[in-house]
């Protein structure tokens, strides 16, 4: 079994059987020498210590550049939190790279934030700020579908003294730049159609904990440390690339 996590970040596992794949700015710090000297003088002490702590054997490498394996070579290949943050042009290019590496029969398995369940939140806290007391939360109900689309700084920089906060921002650029914004938001039907017309058969909606991948709850990917859903709210899907005929 061979399995992609790509953009893992650090939700990783020590199965042989998972690939972890990311580019974020702490392991790209880390692969180079000069970027880990600047670091230890530039970052804070607890970007230091995340820096640190950084789990070992994870590739670095640019998805913009595609998937670095052969075609019909990967079993599953799986991404949480990762494809709201493409901008949606490029989105059917990504998902037919990944039909590319996979086996025929393989599985992509995709977690997003549920745009649906988001909405349907909002809605329900309309109705109930009839109720006075409940009105002066709302804002944090709009925060949740739109503060991460509209972000121009980004989050961990706007928390920092301001003089590494500017020199954050002049170096490291804003929220955009970083890749932390949402670029577009999925619900069940629109990602059941992106998928079907990307080529992909058997899309089906799953759970944290339940996956057609042999297996899926012992790599703990989407549990935390408890074993409970590690990012709720999300939608779980998952499709399979055709046999040939």
């Amino acid at each position: 079994m061979k399995i992609l996590n790509i953009g893992s970040g650090t939700q990783v596992c020590d199965s042989p059987d998972v690939i972890h794949i990311d580019w974020s700015f702490y392991l790209r710090i880390r692969k180079s020498a000069v970027l880990s000297a600047f670091a230890r003088v530039f970052l804070d002490e607890e970007r230091r210590r995340q820096l640190s702590t950084l789990p070992t054997g994870l590739m670095v490498h640019d998805l913009r550049k595609g998937i670095p394996f052969p075609d019909n070579s990967i079993d599953a290949v799986y991404h949480s939190h990762f494809l709201e943050h493409l901008d949606r042009q490029d989105t059917p290019r990504f998902l037919t790279e990944v039909c590319r590496v996979l086996k025929p029969g393989g599985i992509h398995r995709i977690v997003v934030p549920d745009w649906e369940q988001i909405c349907r939140e909002y809605v329900q806290h309309v109705d109930r700020c009839r109720e006075k007391d409940q009105a002066q939360h709302h804002d944090s109900y709009i925060s949740g579908m739109i503060e991460q689309m509209v972000r121009g700084e980004a989050f961990g920089t706007s928390r920092q003294p301001p003089v590494r906060r500017w020199l954050e921002n002049l170096v490291l650029g804003n929220a955009q730049n970083r890749g932390e914004t949402h670029r577009w938001m999925y619900d069940r039907i629109n990602l059941g159609c992106l998928l079907a017309d990307t080529g992909y058969g058997q899309i089906t909606l799953q759970q944290y904990n339940r996956s057609y991948v042999a297996n899926w709850s012992s790599y703990g990917l989407d549990q935390n440390a408890s074993g409970h859903e590690y990012k709720p709210g999300s939608l779980y899907m998952e499709a399979m690339k055709p046999l040939p005929n």
